[in-house]
């Protein structure tokens, strides 16, 4: 941790997670470290699908005014998934590699039947027998302090089935309901309805991944500091092109789920451009300052069957990962964060 510089003050960032199911136990590694870390201080979350999730565990601990225990709920959550977190065991979880599990799931016979029974069988048509397994985990959260005005500001990302507009939950609008819609795979799961504040009407919501994963303009309120650390767990690019039929389904979700941040981020890049040239005013917009924490080689690994099936080897191991590339973030960049950004976009976008 050589070029991490101690001062007597917390350095405030926001945190913007991405959604990818299972894979998200990536950012729960990445959250541990950044709570271990006393001279940052997370300001504001947004979050999608497994994001959201991750973001309502750290809220109902910080808005305690406990680290330790938005760690102890994130464990628990990612227990309830299906990680082992006992040390005894770590050595056997990291003897499979993350590649030999994603194979031996997505060439596995259970897993191609119920894939292909997702492409033909409408979650509707499971009648009364009909279960969101998310629900069993968000209902135990304690809303009261996920929804209340202490601890950092967090926001949950979902699209609306009709408009196909994005809408953004907050405060009070954050329940069960919320998360569950914000990681709603639509040939998995139902439609989660919600009110429309606005109008009271119903409306049905799919996964945030669509329109926002995750959404970034929320944390460009005057009141949150200028840096946005984006946790990525869906790879940005990949070497080889796909040619089986598995590897270019894997390659159009990847794609799919990270269209929405690249174009926030283009537009991010367009504003600083604009500013750049003094073609905007100072203060005419908020100048974000963009980092970002990932570990595509990992990710390229695992697969769409990594994401939908949860086994406690590939948590260990993404888990862990998060953890070191969170540490890695904080040593080589703590010094940037309030001075300038370390994601270049205008190289992203050349």
């Amino acid at each position: 941790m050589a070029r991490r510089t101690r001062s007597n003050s917390t350095k405030p960032i926001n945190l913007a997670l991405q959604g990818g199911g299972a894979h998200g136990a990536f950012t729960w590694g990445v959250l541990d470290a950044i709570l271990d870390c006393p001279e940052v201080e997370i300001a504001g979350m947004s979050g999608t699908s497994a994001g959201a999730l991750n973001g309502a565990a750290v809220k109902s601990g910080l808005s305690r005014g406990s680290r330790a225990l938005a760690k102890e709920t994130l464990e628990w959550v990612w227990q309830q998934v299906g990680a082992i977190t006992d040390e005894r065991v770590a050595p056997w979880l990291d003897m499979i590699s993350p590649q030999a599990v994603s194979a031996a799931i997505e060439t596995s016979l259970p897993f191609a039947v119920s894939d292909s029974l997702s492409r033909m069988v409408s979650p509707y048509a499971s009648g009364p027998f009909y279960q969101n397994p998310l629900a069993a985990i968000v209902e135990q959260f304690q809303y009261d302090h996920v929804c209340c005005d202490a601890g950092p500001a967090f926001y949950i990302c979902a699209t609306n089935v009709r408009s196909g507009k994005i809408r953004i939950f907050s405060g009070e609008e954050i329940g069960p309901d919320a998360i569950m819609a914000s990681a709603c795979l639509p040939t998995l799961f139902r439609a989660v309805e919600i009110p429309d504040p606005a109008t009271g009407k119903l409306e049905a919501y799919w996964d945030g991944g669509y329109t926002g994963n995750p959404a970034l303009f929320p944390l460009y309120a005057p009141d949150l500091p200028r840096d946005v650390i984006v946790v990525n767990i869906n790879p940005l690019y990949r070497d080889e092109v796909p040619t089986s039929a598995r590897a270019i389904q894997n390659r159009i979700n990847e794609i799919s789920f990270n269209t929405s941040l690249l174009r926030e981020l283009r537009a991010i890049e367009f504003v600083q451009r604009l500013l750049f040239q003094g073609a905007l005013s100072d203060g005419a917009m908020k100048d974000v300052l963009i980092h970002m924490i990932a570990d595509d080689e990992l990710m390229r690994q695992l697969s769409v069957g990594t994401k939908l099936v949860a086994t406690p080897q590939v948590l260990y191991q993404l888990r862990a990962a998060g953890h070191a590339a969170g540490d890695a973030f904080l040593r080589d960049h703590f010094d940037d964060l309030g001075e300038e950004s370390t994601v270049d976009l205008r190289e992203m976008f050349q």
